[in-house]
């Protein structure tokens, strides 16, 4: 079973302690893909500035006076929203309930990339996919419980049809976005009209949606014939302030009920079939984890007074590669009121694994470069935590395990 979760920025805001009316929720959407607009600004606080809040509130304003007739039959007699308003309340919000995360790159010092990729056409002539709809039921002995699997897999909503392909290249750890958006772009236009030339809009679009990895894994063996490696120096940029957190798409087991995260789980080696909410700080409703460890390690940061907001990132929210073709998400981005941390939760035994310390000496690098740029604009420092599971214990406290473990 899949569930999507939206970050906790992304709930209806209320009016007046009312339900938002359907007009009030498409001015925050439109506010949303405003600011998304807008991450190449150094910090998202900078969106309260006077003249970036007014382009917002212009852009959002029209947008809403073009759709105006459609809001009038759908919400009756109720008022116009005072949009203005509504924006800076949409804005206050989102700077709430996110962490400001830059995406970093690795730039060429001689303007070239490591792996580049020469412009193509795809072969598509033995693609001819069409929609499927098809489930696999299952019984779990271990627990007693059944399941279902979607045979074709689901995906978040995309406003471009080709970001549907988009997302699943990103993946791949010889794509980096930032470097190779432009073909990206192009490769997966090439696809979607492949697609329009033999289906309806709503079949393209139903068969993106469902068979989007196996379309991007037909693009990605195409483009390794087109690809060179050089060797080259490179620094560190910053392309974005701020990325925008995107709903998570979670798998559960069966029909696997949310759990209050506070209670124990005995059945320990299924917690990654398992779903967990009762969440305050987290950017979240709703989490996995992949061990208990992990759980205890959320209840901690829940507990910790100092802890402002925390969440467990999506893939692709970090672009640390630590060796050139294998990147590395962190299980944990946590806010205090002082710093800013990566915390990686490991098995005690599991430390000193070379591929463990390669990535954390990955991670800290991306950490020099993140401080950097926070500190230039009066930002907090960011720090690396790799903490064995044998420290995360009921006495632990944030502050000592940052003391111990963020050397």
């Amino acid at each position: 079973r899949a569930v999507e979760v939206a970050p906790t920025f992304a709930a209806p805001t209320q009016s007046k302690q009312s339900a938002p009316t359907a007009a009030e929720r498409d001015l925050t959407r439109a506010t949303f893909e405003a600011i998304q607009r807008r991450e190449q600004l150094p910090r998202s606080a900078d969106l309260r500035q006077a003249d970036v809040t007014a382009e917002i509130v212009r852009e959002v304003a029209a947008a809403y006076d073009a759709q105006r007739p459609a809001q009038q039959t759908l919400t009756g007699d109720d008022p116009a929203p005072d949009v203005a308003e509504w924006v800076r309340r949409t804005i206050d919000r989102f700077i709430e309930h996110t962490i400001d995360i830059p995406r970093i790159v690795l730039v060429p010092r001689n303007g070239q990339a490591t792996d580049a990729y020469e412009p193509f056409q795809l072969d598509l002539s033995s693609v001819r996919l069409r929609p499927v709809e098809a489930q696999l039921v299952g019984h779990e002995l271990g627990s007693n419980t059944r399941f279902r699997l979607d045979l074709a897999e689901r995906t978040a909503t995309e406003t471009r049809d080709e970001d549907y392909l988009v997302r699943h290249l990103i993946d791949f750890d010889d794509i980096a976005y930032d470097l190779h958006a432009e073909l990206l772009y192009d490769l997966a236009g090439q696809m979607v009209a492949h697609l329009h030339s033999y289906l309806s809009e709503d079949d393209a679009r139903r068969v993106l949606e469902g068979q989007g990895k196996l379309l991007a894994r037909t693009i990605h063996s195409q483009m390794q014939p087109q690809r060179t490696q050089q060797d080259s120096e490179f620094e560190a940029r910053v392309s974005k302030g701020f990325t925008t957190l995107r709903a998570n798409l979670l798998l559960t087991d069966g029909d696997e009920p949310t759990r209050d995260v506070r209670a124990p789980v005995d059945e320990k080696r299924l917690i990654r079939g398992m779903l967990f909410s009762g969440f305050k700080r987290c950017l979240y409703a709703v989490q996995k984890f992949d061990s208990d460890p992990e759980r205890r390690f959320a209840l901690l940061l829940e507990d910790d007074p100092t802890v402002l907001r925390w969440f467990k990132p999506a893939a692709r929210q970090f672009q640390i590669y630590y060796a050139p073709e294998h990147r590395y998400e962190p299980d944990f981005v946590v806010e205090t009121a002082t710093d800013k941390l990566l915390c990686e939760p490991k098995r005690a035994g599991e430390i000193d694994d070379p591929i463990v310390q390669q990535k954390a000496a990955a991670a800290r690098r991306w950490c020099e470069h993140a401080t950097a740029h926070e500190q230039a604009h009066g930002g907090k420092s960011w720090r690396y935590l790799l903490i064995p599971d044998t420290a995360i214990t009921a006495s632990a406290t944030l502050a000592g395990l940052v003391a111990r473990f963020s050397a």
